[in-house]
């Protein structure tokens, strides 16, 4: 249905812990623009009469998509950037009236924006999770040079088939097992996030040196950054990537540069009790 003012969305399910809107809000009224952005619940039986709807709406400028429905959306949508065939997952749909569905993805330049912010450098790196966040990161971590990647997976198929699709080196654990050393471990599942079991690992096997980078941020501070700071290790937290990820979703939608100078203050709003 029509709003009769431009808006963007993020889609999931669930989709009630997302942050999106509290980020592109804040933005899109800093830039004084006239549009909303909102999020909106989407099961996978209904992702495609979504999009259907949604491409009749002309006031409607894309989405963000979230659990689920990173890969399956990709059925849906146009792939000029070959996005299917690199990252084999999309996080981002953007529309213009007329056109097609043009479908990207953000994820992989915002999870990488803070590891660069921070200079951190590595060869090897734990990646937990196969879904369409980890397909993303994993080409993110290629793409900055990792060469030796362990893949953390309940199936051991799908993380031998994300070894593969990256051309990296590396093996696939189950989450029982003990984690290799690394420079780096990445939670990309929902393990951790309100309502579902903790992914607490050992962590013994890392070095002083590694970093560990949970991508939940509903909590911020999930067992795993906590136990990671009770190592002394440094970490990042989920709002990082989030909020980097945004950024390049925000120009996409509402052609205008994300004020990132304003990020202390959106941190702020981000962490306030709702």
């Amino acid at each position: 249905m029509s709003q009769n003012r431009p808006y963007a969305e993020v889609i999931g399910d669930p989709i009630a812990h997302s942050k999106s809107p509290i980020i592109h809000n804040f933005w899109l009224e800093e830039l004084g623009i006239d549009a909303e952005y909102r999020k909106t619940h989407v099961t996978r039986e209904d992702l495609a009469g979504y999009f259907l709807r949604r491409r009749a709406d002309p006031d409607w400028l894309g989405c963000n998509i979230t659990i689920p429905h990173k890969i399956a959306a990709l059925d849906y949508v146009d792939d000029p950037g070959g996005v299917r065939e690199r990252i084999g997952a999309i996080n981002t749909v953007a529309c213009e009236t007329g056109g097609p569905l043009i479908g990207t993805n953000t994820d992989a330049g915002g999870f990488l924006q803070p590891l660069l912010a921070r200079h951190w450098q590595g060869t090897s790196a734990i990646l937990a999770g196969t879904g369409g966040a980890a397909q993303a990161i994993g080409f993110a971590l290629r793409s900055i040079g990792i060469t030796e990647l362990t893949v953390i997976a309940r199936d051991a198929a799908k993380g031998q088939a994300l070894l593969g699709k990256l051309g990296m080196d590396g093996m696939v654990r189950d989450f029982s097992a003990s984690l290799p050393a690394a420079d780096l471990l990445v939670n990309a599942t929902s393990l951790g996030m309100t309502g579902q079991p903790p992914y607490v690992p050992d962590l013994s096997a890392l070095p002083g040196s590694a970093m560990v980078y949970d991508i939940v941020y509903a909590p911020l501070e999930t067992p795993l950054l906590a136990a990671a700071r009770a190592r002394g290790l440094d970490v990042l937290d989920g709002l990082e990537m989030l909020i980097g990820q945004a950024a390049l979703a925000f120009d996409i939608f509402f052609d205008a540069p994300a004020p990132r100078e304003r990020d202390a203050a959106l941190r702020d709003c981000l962490l306030a009790p709702a």
